[in-house]
């Protein structure tokens, strides 16, 4: 076990970076063979829209990095957090630390992005793209990244986790990203099975469904559980969603530009 913490605290980002590749790989070998609807859309081209705004997180991710050694640094000489007052397996804190990343950093903040009306408008990027596949889990508005990553440094400072479980938790959470947006359809009866405890294909599509209540479902990113616990949790037939958003233009999804200034078009009315 200690061996394999060693390995994500030494983690070099050009493995990051392959993760996320083979990840993606994965994905689109998927929706070639499997895909839950058949979009008539250039697919290089939709992907290297996503694929801009992956390139801002990307950046975003650098600067808090930057941030968050410190703070790790902070933490561990001053043994200061909820991990220093108990004495667990360390795998069991591993385990505590990825749900509770999980928790608060992507189901909360999730879950705020969606009830909180400024917040909402970074968000709405997300859900502007009318034709979900692998790369549209990339697709974020650089204020929306920095609000999950807020959520995520304040489970750091409180947990005082090492920063092996803060990295495992990163590569876990990009494999699930990916699967989750994917254009696949799994075996419901598989799909079904998972969910019980972690977020599937199926699952998640209904997140991305044009109009409440199923928008406002499903925020979980790893784990199924914290939408079964608080009543969040939608399930149908996929194949009734319908992408995009009802208050937003479709035609302008693939708009770089128009999407970057969504936060700040006041003729984009919301009711949060």
């Amino acid at each position: 076990m200690e061996a394999f913490l060693d390995f994500f605290e030494h983690l070099p980002t050009l493995y990051k970076l392959a993760w996320i590749i083979i990840c993606l790989s994965i994905s689109w070998l998927l929706e070639g063979g499997f895909p839950l609807f058949d979009f008539d859309y250039k697919k290089w081209k939709h992907a290297g829209v996503n694929l801009i705004f992956l390139s801002t997180s990307m950046i975003v991710n650098v600067l808090f990095g930057l941030a968050t050694v410190g703070i790790f640094l902070w933490t561990q000489q001053n043994e200061f957090g909820l991990f220093y007052l108990f004495d667990l397996p360390v795998w069991l804190e591993l385990l505590l630390a990825i749900m509770l990343l999980d928790f608060v950093a992507q189901y909360v903040a999730h879950y705020l992005l969606h009830r909180v009306s400024w917040m909402w408008k970074f968000h709405i990027v997300h859900h502007s793209d009318t034709k979900v596949d692998a790369t549209t889990g990339t697709r974020h508005h650089p204020g929306d990244y920095v609000i999950r990553e807020l959520f995520a440094l304040a489970v750091i400072i409180i947990s005082g986790m090492p920063v092996a479980f803060y990295l495992v938790y990163r590569i876990t959470s990009i494999f699930f990203t990916y699967f989750s947006h994917a254009n696949i359809t799994p075996p419901d009866w598989l799909d079904r099975t998972i969910n019980l405890v972690f977020v599937t294909p199926n699952m998640h599509k209904f997140h991305h469904h044009f109009e409440r209540p199923w928008t406002d479902s499903n925020f979980g990113n790893i784990f199924s559980i914290w939408d079964r616990m608080f009543g969040t949790l939608v399930y149908d037939d996929p194949k009734k969603i319908r992408y995009g958003l009802d208050i937003m233009d479709g035609d302008k999804d693939e708009d770089v530009l128009y999407q970057f200034k969504v936060p700040f078009d006041k003729r984009i009315k919301t009711d949060y």
